[in-house]
């Protein structure tokens, strides 16, 4: 009987590039507040958020990527011509298929590269990054592109209360290579589906839809984000700190030893109750951008990883963890070395 041979031995991994893209128009609380009867004060305190970012009307989820994609590219070092594989984590491109992935390697000038969307919303770029990381060490691909995406103010409802300072718009992307060393410890991930209700849009596609099945000929409008807070919060704080010390331990580190805290933009006081949680050094670096950039979901780690380079915060070698977790609800956590 015939086998199937391997003739290439698993290799590592490394981040090699990192780009963003913020669209240009600054959105402050001020601007929010008068219709969700609300305060510049409540919202800060709340959520730890001063602004955020909205793209333009006519600037898509795809024109993001690109933007980011390609000044990942340039921080790599490498051209659009030498990637094996795109993928876009997101859940606001408005097409269920093709995918956004497909019209951004087209737009890059690499339409024979493979391509993929994940919907893993606020934790799909770490799935992605474990993802891309596999299919470099198995020799699947040379060089991945990964882009984070939203643009969530599209699915926002400006008049509730409890989502409309949160969300935002953006992309940040990375560049995943070859390296001659471990740089990218395995991925610890998985999810809590009886909670999945606690993060939806509503109402839902069918639900747009006359009874005959044909689409509305109005302006029906797109889905909102509804999103259970206080579940949502609570789940983060208790559960997703003993994540990021599994990710911890399978990169063969201690928490003394971790650089950098880098985990998904959701609220301030989730991520200073993560920190304390898993008791993180003094003087660790821990990316707060949410407090500019506000929830961005899927884009939201490779944002605040590119703020910190920036803002000079990070350099290259250190050791940063990344936690994503959100709508299903899912969670992926992996420690990488920063480029």
């Amino acid at each position: 009987m015939h086998k199937i041979s391997e003739p290439l031995a698993t290799r590592h991994s490394q981040i090699l590039g990192v780009g963003d893209y913020r669209p240009s128009r600054i959105v402050p609380n001020l601007e929010i507040v008068d219709l969700i009867d609300s305060s510049d004060e409540w919202i800060r305190e709340r959520s730890g958020i001063e602004s955020r970012r909205y793209a333009s009307a006519d600037e898509s989820v795809v024109d993001m990527s690109v933007a980011a994609g390609q000044k990942a590219l340039t921080a790599a070092g490498i051209t659009a011509a030498q990637l094996s594989a795109v993928i876009v984590a997101t859940v606001t491109y408005p097409f269920q298929t093709p995918s956004a992935a497909t019209d951004v390697t087209l737009r890059l000038g690499n339409p024979n590269a493979a391509a993929f969307d994940i919907s893993a919303a606020c934790a799909g770029f770490c799935y992605g990054v474990g993802m891309a990381s596999d299919m470099v060490r198995t020799h699947s691909a040379e060089y991945v592109l990964l882009i984070g995406v939203e643009k969530l103010s599209d699915f926002t409802d400006p008049t509730d209360r409890g989502t409309a300072f949160i969300f935002a718009d953006g992309a940040g992307a990375i560049v995943i290579g070859p390296s001659d060393r471990p740089k990218i410890a395995p991925m610890i991930w998985g999810s809590d589906a009886t909670a999945r209700e606690a993060i939806v849009m509503q109402p839902s596609w069918l639900e747009l839809r006359n009874p005959d099945g044909l689409a509305n000929s109005g302006n029906i409008g797109w889905p909102d984000i509804k999103m259970q807070g206080q579940t949502v919060f609570r789940w983060a704080v208790y559960q997703m700190a003993p994540i990021g010390l599994k990710a911890i331990e399978a990169a063969g580190i201690t928490v003394d030893q971790l650089d950098v805290f880098i985990p998904h933009q959701a609220n301030i006081r989730i991520i200073d109750a993560m920190a304390k949680a898993m008791k993180l050094p003094e003087g660790i670096t821990i990316a707060r951008d949410v407090r500019v950039s506000g929830n961005t979901s899927a884009a939201s780690i490779p944002l605040a990883m590119a703020a910190l380079y920036d803002s000079g915060e990070v350099k290259s070698g250190q050791l940063a963890l990344l936690i994503g977790f959100g709508a299903g609800l899912v969670y992926a956590a992996q420690v990488v070395e920063l480029p």
